[in-house]
């Protein structure tokens, strides 16, 4: 088993339980006494990691699924959860939104407890030292504030549940972007005063870490994410909202974290693309933050990132949970671009010596990160899941720092940094910057990173990046009528079933596409009863 410091997590949660009323929704909890050695402290410290892990593959199907890049079939019943999320009809009973929103709350009641519990213990040298109590604090203060990162990030104005003894208005009432933000900060700075400044094991909380998640926090909450009211205001608008003036001293703070971070030489960016992820590569120079898995039946839940993408080819066919949404997305990074073979798979390999084809005319080209790989860059079909979800790397750093130089109109404006990326991945420099070749930058680099739906609505070019699924080989009606689908050069008439399917998801984006859905809604509880959080999102 990995040696990770949360592998106890089973432990701590077996000591507390967490709900709101009669669900998950995390003010409440069984009494927990206070540590007595700094394994129990430890312990009642890593309850805040096992729902975390039940998440890695569920942000997929909301911040992946709900945009132009990807469709998710989930098997073959329509009426499945991501399906929904795939054609815009995603409703509060759906599943995804309900396990992130519910498990991050979860979260955030054991943090809770932890700070709590952890603050109380006597230090005593013999048992417990100063710095055995102050680092799982520390570390339950970073999980807290990144939870909250999340959550605003993804439903927008949401309750600050600050305490296991929270009362019923503050895990029903929504506080403001502001306040949520102020507290994001609050937590990882707290944090990052106990923490290390660095950790060979990247599941383990840092300051460099920490500072991470500072800038990203900064860049978005500097361009001013939508309110309640402003979201309201175009929830039934096929347009997107004008962009904001942006608060300077905001993105300024996040220069300035990234600069620390990429300043501390303790990160690098690998010359090799392809070494960033897989199971040889975990902890590797240029993972700032993960989140760790040992499969499933050993930690929380396995990492299902790994196969949702990728379900198995051959005979009898599978097609994938989710996947890139066109035939167009084999060539979205240039010829030539190091990122564009690991960022798109169109062929797997099998130990027969047999290759199968993961695009026209037979399927749909899958995410090619996390894939295993043979010596020549073939994909191979063993997809365990323990491999570790990779939350931020260093990449995404520089791109937080050109993006916020470009809005601050700071120094080059984010030339170098898009430069540094482009260097690794073997283009050549840009000699001039703008913000589409930013943007760009951020598709080319972080492709099925989870990270997408989140720089659509921060760059307030959602509605728009739906409409350009009008332009797609897959929405041409084509593909939506046998006929003319036997017509195409090199088609296979048995796989008609597939491709109408992929048009038809397609034609649902761009009908179902408004305002709202710069929002995911406030859930149900995991057993289906409404959390009472008001009001709830436009729109749902």
């Amino acid at each position: 088993m990995k040696k990770k410091f949360y592998s106890v997590v089973l432990f701590a949660l077996s000591i507390a339980t967490f709900s709101c009323g009669d669900d998950d929704n995390g003010g409440g909890t069984a009494e927990v006494p206070v540590p007595k050695t700094a394994t129990e402290a430890t312990a009642l410290a890593n309850a805040v990691y096992g729902p975390l892990q039940t998440l890695s593959s569920s942000y997929s199907f909301l911040v992946e699924s709900a945009t132009e890049t990807t469709i998710s079939f989930e098997e073959k019943d329509e009426t499945k959860d991501g399906p929904q999320v795939s054609v815009l009809e995603t409703e509060k009973s759906n599943w995804y939104p309900i396990k992130v929103f519910n498990r991050l709350y979860t979260s955030i009641a054991a943090a809770n407890v932890a700070i709590e519990k952890i603050g109380e213990v006597v230090v005593d040298g013999d048992k417990i030292k100063q710095e055995q109590k102050d680092l799982p604090i520390a570390r339950a203060q970073f999980i807290r504030g990144y939870n909250y990162f999340q959550l605003v990030q993804l439903f927008g104005e949401v309750p600050l549940i600050l305490s296991s003894k929270a009362s019923d208005a503050d895990k029903t009432t929504r506080r403001s972007i502001d306040d949520v933000y102020a507290q994001i900060v609050s937590d990882l700075t707290a944090a990052i005063a106990k923490l290390p400044v660095f950790d060979e094991i990247k599941s383990n909380p840092s300051q460099l870490a920490a500072k991470t998640i500072l800038a990203k926090a900064y860049l978005t909450w500097g361009q001013k994410p939508l309110t309640q009211e402003q979201v309201a205001a175009i929830a039934t608008a096929k347009a997107d909202p004008a962009k904001p003036t942006v608060d300077n001293a905001q993105l300024q703070k996040a220069i300035d974290y990234a600069n620390e971070v990429i300043g501390s030489g303790k990160y690098q960016l690998l010359p090799d693309y392809n070494q960033i992820w897989g199971k040889g590569n975990e902890d590797n120079l240029e993972v700032i933050y993960s989140i760790s898995h040992n499969g499933d039946g050993i930690d929380a839940q396995g990492n299902h990132q790994t196969h949702c993408g990728f379900t198995w080819p051959k005979a009898e066919r599978t097609d994938p949970h989710i996947s890139y949404a066109d035939i167009s997305f084999e060539d979205a990074i240039p010829v030539g671009d190091a990122r564009r073979e690991y960022s798109y798979a169109k062929f797997v390999g099998y130990e027969d010596g047999n290759i199968d084809t993961l695009t026209w005319p037979l399927s749909i080209v899958r995410p090619g990160k996390w894939i295993h790989r043979t010596s020549d860059g073939l994909a191979k079909p063993v997809q365990p899941n323990d491999i570790d979800h990779i939350d931020f790397r260093l990449g995404e750093v520089y791109l937080i720092k050109a993006e916020a130089q470009w809005y601050a109109e700071n120094g080059d404006k984010g030339l170098a940094a898009i430069n540094a990326l482009r260097s690794r991945a073997g283009v050549a420099a840009l000699d001039a910057i703008s913000e589409d070749a930013i943007q760009n930058e951020w598709s080319y680099e972080l492709a099925f990173e989870q990270k997408h739906w989140l720089n659509l609505v921060r760059w307030r070019t959602y509605i728009q990046s739906i409409d350009k699924v009008k332009d797609y080989e897959y929405y041409k009606d084509n593909y939506s009528n046998q006929e003319k689908f036997n017509l195409l050069e090199k088609a296979d008439p048995t796989r008609f079933a597939f491709y109408q399917r992929v048009n038809l998801h397609l034609h649902r984006k761009v009908d179902n596409v408004d305002g709202h859905f710069y929002r995911f809604p406030i859930p149900l509880s995991e057993s289906y009863n409404d959390l009472g959080v008001t009001p709830q999102n436009p729109g749902y």
